[in-house]
C-alpha cells in the first residue's frame, strides 16, 4: 500500500527552504500555532489560516482520534461550508478510513500510499469522502514520547489540483511545531485538570479561598469566599483589596499578608502559614483565616502572579457531604445515610429527628443500625469517624 517509489522527494520537517508564503506570513501561522493551546476553540485560527493557504475546503487536526472505545475530538476549519458528517466518521467511517496510522511525523499525501487510483476505489472514499467533494487529502501523524497521537488532514475538492510539494513542504516546516504545541497544549489541560480537582474539593469543604497578587489586590476568588464577602460581616472587599471590618483586626491580617508576600520565593514550599480569627456580627461564630505565601517557581514572572493565598472557614456553614457517598462507603440506608449526615452536622438525636421529619423512635432505631453497620457503640465516636472520613470529599 505505502509503496517508497512513488512517493515524491519530501522537504525535511522545519524546513522553510520552498515554502510557498513570505516570512510575514509564515510567523503568523508560528503565532497562530503556539497560541492555539489557548484558544476556546483549539488552534482554529492556525487551521483557518492553514485552509486558506493550503486551497483545502478541510483542515482538521484530531486530538484524539476516534476508536472503538471512545470517540474522537477533533478541531475543523472549513470556511463558510457547513462542517457536517464528523459524528458518522467519529463513529463509523472511522474504521473505513486508509489513511490512518502514517509514520509519524511526516507529511503525505493519500494517492500516494494508497497507490494510483486505489484512493478513489476505497469504500471510505466513496461512501463519505465523496459526498463531501473531497478527492485530494494531504495528512500527517503527530505522536508525541508520552504518548499523545494526533492526526492532522487537509483536503481539498475535486475541482483543485492534487497537493503539490511545495504544499508538503509548508506542512512539513510547520509540524514540529504543531507538534511542541500541542505538548503545550497536554502539559495544560493535565494542570486544568488538577486545579479543578482540588478547587472542587474544597468547594465541597466550603472553604472560601481567596488570591492576593503581588499587590495585595484580589486576583481570584472561589463561590464560597465570594459569598461570606458579599455578606461584608467580618471580611469585605474594598476597592479590590481583602479587608477585616474591625481596624484591630484589619491591620493583623494587612501584616501577616504583608509577611506573607516577603516568604518564601524558591517554589520548594508554600512557606509558614499564618491564622487569625475574624469577628462578626453579634451571635455568630468567628471567621478562622489562614494566610500563607504561594510559592513561584525559579523562572516565574509577569505582572499579577498569585503571591497570597487565604483560605476562609465560615462555622456555621455545614459541610456537604453526599448521602449516597455516606451510604455507599458504610453500606447504609438512604434515611441511615441522612441521620448520620445530620449527626455530624453538631445535631442531637432530637435535632436530627425533627430536621429529618421522623420520630425519635425511628430515629433511634435507625441509629442502633448505623452503630451495627459501622461497628461503633457511642454517638460522639460515629461523628469523630464521619468528620475524619472521606464523605467530604465525594
Amino acid at each position: 500500500m505505502r509503496n517508497a517509489s512513488s512517493r515524491r522527494e519530501r522537504a525535511e520537517p522545519g524546513s522553510f527552504d520552498s515554502v510557498p508564503l513570505s516570512l510575514s506570513q509564515f510567523s503568523d501561522l508560528l503565532a497562530a500555532i503556539y497560541q492555539g493551546p489557548l484558544e476556546p476553540v483549539p488552534w482554529k485560527t492556525a487551521l483557518d489560516l492553514l485552509r486558506v493557504h493550503l486551497r483545502a475546503n478541510y483542515v482538521t487536526l484530531m486530538l484524539r482520534p476516534p476508536s472503538a472505545d471512545r470517540e474522537g475530538f477533533m478541531v475543523n476549519a472549513a470556511g463558510d461550508a457547513p462542517i457536517t458528517r464528523e459524528a458518522e466518521y467519529n463513529k463509523y467511517y472511522y474504521a473505513l478510513d486508509p489513511f490512518i496510522d502514517l509514520p509519524p511525523d511526516r507529511v503525505f499525501v493519500a494517492d500516494e500510499l494508497a497507490g494510483n487510483g486505489k484512493w478513489r476505489e476505497s469504500e471510505f472514499y466513496k461512501q463519505f469522502l465523496k459526498p463531501l467533494d473531497i478527492l485530494h487529502a494531504l495528512g500527517a501523524d503527530i505522536l508525541t514520547d508520552d504518548g499523545i497521537h494526533c492526526r492532522f488532514r487537509a483536503t481539498r475538492p475535486h475541482r483543485e489540483r492534487p497537493f503539490s510539494t511545495s504544499d508538503t513542504t509548508l506542512c512539513s516546516a510547520i509540524l514540529p511545531h504543531l507538534k511542541r504545541a500541542v505538548i503545550l497544549h497536554s502539559q495544560l489541560t493535565l494542570i486544568d485538570s488538577e486545579r479543578r480537582l482540588y478547587a472542587g474539593t474544597i468547594d465541597r469543604m466550603l472553604v472560601g479561598t481567596v488570591i492576593l497578587d503581588e499587590t495585595g489586590a484580589v486576583v481570584k476568588s472561589n463561590a464560597v469566599a465570594r459569598e461570606m464577602l458579599d455578606e461584608a460581616d467580618g471580611l469585605l472587599l474594598a476597592n479590590g483589596n481583602l479587608r477585616a471590618v474591625h481596624p484591630g483586626e484589619n491591620r493583623e491580617l494587612q501584616r501577616l499578608i504583608k509577611q506573607a508576600m516577603s516568604g518564601p520565593s524558591d517554589g520548594a514550599s508554600p512557606g509558614v502559614a499564618e491564622a487569625i480569627s475574624i469577628s462578626r456580627k453579634a451571635g455568630r461564630g468567628k471567621l478562622g483565616v489562614v494566610v500563607r505565601s504561594v510559592p513561584h517557581a525559579e523562572w516565574s514572572e509577569g505582572n499579577r502572579r498569585p503571591a497570597v493565598a487565604l483560605l476562609i472557614r465560615d462555622p456555621e456553614r455545614r459541610n456537604e457531604a453526599s448521602r449516597e457517598t455516606v451510604r455507599r462507603l458504610f453500606g447504609l440506608t438512604p434515611a441511615e445515610a441522612s441521620l448520620a449526615l445530620a449527626l455530624a452536622d453538631g445535631l442531637t438525636l432530637d435535632e436530627a429527628a425533627e430536621r429529618l421529619k421522623i420520630r425519635k423512635n425511628t430515629a433511634r432505631a435507625h441509629l442502633r443500625a448505623i452503630f451495627a453497620k459501622i461497628g461503633v457503640t457511642r454517638q460522639t465516636t460515629l461523628v469523630r469517624l464521619l468528620l475524619s472520613s472521606v464523605i467530604w470529599l465525594g
